[in-house]
């Protein structure tokens, strides 16, 4: 009877695909009709401000721009496999009798959520504001233990 190793682990979740298509063909909607009427929105989130994910051996980062909100109006969630960042950029009227050329700032309320590449410990979360970028530092859980199973040839 001979005997073969296999080896389990557990693989990094990567982002969906169609998640980022989904975004990439709202984004494109939008701001067809944006261009046409400034204030019109699909959607009750009328924005996804820009993200970065990077890691190191031990930590997983977020750095959101999301200049022109204020710290008491974004809200941050944090579950070991995701992150949610959800909040609202308050508009400025045009002055007194003026009006609109272009309007390429998005207002309103916006939210993303990032799945993240490797689990974190929630609870060591720290998130920091400054200049415009939010930036969210999480400790990665330790990897699992792998384990090697026998197979047995009949």
């Amino acid at each position: 009877m001979k005997t073969f190793k296999i080896r389990i682990t557990h693989g990094l979740n990567a982002f969906d695909p169609f998640d980022t298509m989904n975004e990439g063909i709202d984004k494109t909607l939008a701001a067809i009709v944006q261009s046409m009427r400034p204030g019109f929105s699909f959607a009750q989130a009328a924005w996804k401000p820009q993200i970065d994910v990077y890691e190191t051996a031990d930590k997983i980062y977020i750095r959101a721009d999301v200049a022109g909100v204020k710290k008491d109006e974004i809200k941050i969630e944090i579950s070991p496999r995701a992150v949610r960042i959800s909040g609202r950029r308050r508009g400025y009227p045009p002055a007194q009798n003026g009006r609109y050329r272009l309007a390429e700032i998005e207002y309103g309320s916006f939210e993303r959520t990032v799945h993240l590449p490797w689990p974190v410990n929630e609870n060591t979360a720290e998130a920091t504001y400054k200049n415009g970028f939010l930036t969210i530092e999480m400790e990665k859980q330790p990897a699992r233990v792998r384990h090697e199973i026998p197979i047995q040839c009949e």
